[in-house]
């Protein structure tokens, strides 16, 4: 049995996030000693590392509660699982995709200026308020 200290302790997740999960239903609710403090088994350090493990991966709380339910079933095709993983795969990619953009147009946006001109004269801060040309340049 564990005390919530030492799920958080073992998980690295802080104890209100416990909590949180707990409200939410991706963790059970656990037993209480007669003082009221909560006792964990070892099957709620394995579900909240599996939770932290998917949240370390950027995985919604709803895709968290999908996987959840389908590990329930472990004798199920794996397809819903690996299609939630397909999905957040191309989120990532997307996201990733989008910070090249932005890394791209702060490239341009630094390179306008040596920093060597006034503030009025500052191409960096002519480029942030002309939002038509950094659209444009995509």
């Amino acid at each position: 049995m564990y005390s919530i200290g030492d799920l958080s302790r073992r998980t690295g997740v802080k104890v209100p996030t416990i909590r949180y999960y707990e409200q939410t239903g991706l963790m059970t609710a656990p037993d209480r000693t007669v003082g009221n403090q909560r006792r964990y088994e070892a099957s709620d350090l394995e579900r909240l590392s599996f939770i932290r493990h998917a949240r370390d991966l950027g995985l919604s709380i709803e895709a968290i509660r999908e996987l959840i339910a389908l590990a329930a079933h472990p004798e199920r095709p794996c397809a819903d699982a690996d299609r939630i993983a397909a999905e957040h795969l191309a989120d990532v990619r997307e996201k990733i995709a989008r910070l090249k953009r932005l890394e791209h147009e702060l490239e341009r946006v630094v390179s306008l200026c040596d920093g060597n001109h006034t503030l009025g004269e500052c191409q960096v801060i002519r480029s942030l308020s002309d939002h038509g040309l950094c659209e444009s340049e995509h």
